[in-house]
């Protein structure tokens, strides 16, 4: 009896270890420069996805051309004409361009912004404060007008200080891209 619960004990230890040896790796901690962690930041945490935009892929998915990375959307495209009442209680909330960077809803029309270093049409005249204010707030370089839909600044704002810092040096490491956004749009004058 003793030995049949010696080699159950045995059989539940090596079970465990080989449970233990194969589990997901845990998470050491490497020196990243503010950069890469910024570069990390960003990748996971989907800027990419309105930020850049898009051009169709081989399966008539858009693919990101990262030639604009974060370059927000694309001021040359005109944007489609919003049927009267799309918008609207038990109807939907929201519609998009095709590059994922022009989103109308209630608030009118908001577009991704130009997220590179180019001080005239993105975040070259930022200071790090501005930025880490933007995302704390929701206001536009911190002071500003709101940060409109669907830019989720209000989860964003729970990042550290320090994530925040890094996300503002990697996007500061890009290359700059000359390329205005506009201005939102309020909601009575969405284009019909």
């Amino acid at each position: 009896m003793h030995l049949m619960r010696g080699v159950a004990l045995l059989a539940a230890l090596a079970f465990a270890a080989g449970c233990a040896n194969n589990a997901a790796p845990t998470d050491t901690k490497t020196a990243q420069s503010p950069v890469e962690r910024g570069k990390y930041l960003v990748t996971i945490g989907g800027c990419n996805d309105c930020h850049t935009p898009k051009k169709l892929g081989p399966n008539g998915l858009p693919d990101f051309d990262m030639s604009l990375q974060l370059s927000g959307n694309p001021s040359t495209e005109k944007l489609a004409p919003v049927p009267e009442g799309l918008i609207a209680p038990g109807k939907y909330l929201t519609v998009v361009n095709n590059h994922l960077g022009a989103w109308v809803g209630p608030w009118g029309v908001s577009f991704a912004m130009n997220l590179t270093p180019d001080k005239a049409t993105g975040l070259g005249s930022w200071t790090e404060d501005m930025f880490i204010k933007a995302l704390r707030t929701g206001k536009h370089q911190g002071a500003g007008r709101p940060i409109l839909p669907p830019m989720p600044w209000n989860w964003y704002r729970n990042m550290t200080d320090d994530d925040l810092k890094a996300v503002f040096a990697y996007l500061q490491s890009l290359p700059a891209i000359n390329k205005p956004i506009p201005d939102p749009i309020p909601p009575d004058q969405i284009p019909r």
